[in-house]
């Protein structure tokens, strides 16, 4: 079995962060993932309360998985005593989603005010995979500009922009269809979504179950 992962997840203040619940439950269950550190910015806070209906001081490890786990940690990003502020501390790298483009431009230009950023720092500095999933559009070019400068300091910017070929029936599923994408695209290969066919047609991948985010529903 290959070395097992710990992963960075960071949620910003941008609308999506039912994307985050996703993603989070997606690493939570793979076991090639032993850990998660979970980082949500004071705005992501405020998203996360508005879009689950919870306390922006809740655990929200617990908000987004609806259950607690002993495999995500949760951390103040406004603190600065987290071990992501150190490249000894041996992450795989960093997922930001949704990642508001005040944080592109914070990481960009290097200025880590929070936990958030001095993470994604560490993550340029050791040449370590970090992928910011932006949600916001239309883009200015001041926008554009900060997402090139963060793709040459060695940033994958991965707009959070659903499939259609796959004939997505419900939110849900365009969600369950952009965390398979990611998550593959981080190198954890999944089964369950569509993938282009010989001949030049979208079909979709075996899929052995039907999953949600947290398995019971999101």
């Amino acid at each position: 079995m290959a070395e097992q992962r710990t992963i960075t997840l960071a949620v910003t203040g941008a609308g999506g962060t039912r994307m985050a619940r996703y993603v989070l439950a997606a690493l939570e269950r793979d076991d090639r993932v032993a850990h998660v550190d979970l980082l949500v910015s004071p705005n992501g806070r405020k998203l996360v309360a508005h879009e689950f209906g919870s306390a922006e001081d809740g655990d929200m490890a617990q908000v987004l998985l609806g259950r607690t786990s002993g495999k995500v940690t949760a951390w103040d990003a406004d603190r600065w005593e987290g071990p992501h502020t150190s490249g000894s501390y041996p992450s795989w790298g960093m997922i930001v989603v949704p990642c508001s483009l005040g944080t592109v431009s914070r990481i960009a230009q290097g200025q880590s005010s929070s936990l958030i950023e001095r993470a994604a720092d560490v993550c340029l500095k050791e040449r370590r995979p970090l992928v910011l999933c932006v949600r916001e559009t239309p883009f200015n070019l001041i926008h554009l500009r900060n997402m090139t400068q963060a793709t040459e300091a060695g940033a994958v910017v991965y707009p959070m922009i659903p499939t259609y070929y796959n004939l997505p029936g419900t939110v849900g599923e365009m969600f369950e269809e952009f965390t398979a994408r990611l998550l593959g695209f981080a190198g954890l290969d999944q089964t369950d979504y569509y993938a282009w066919r010989e001949g030049g047609s979208p079909a979709a991948a075996d899929r052995a179950t039907t999953r949600t985010a947290t398995g019971a529903g999101a």
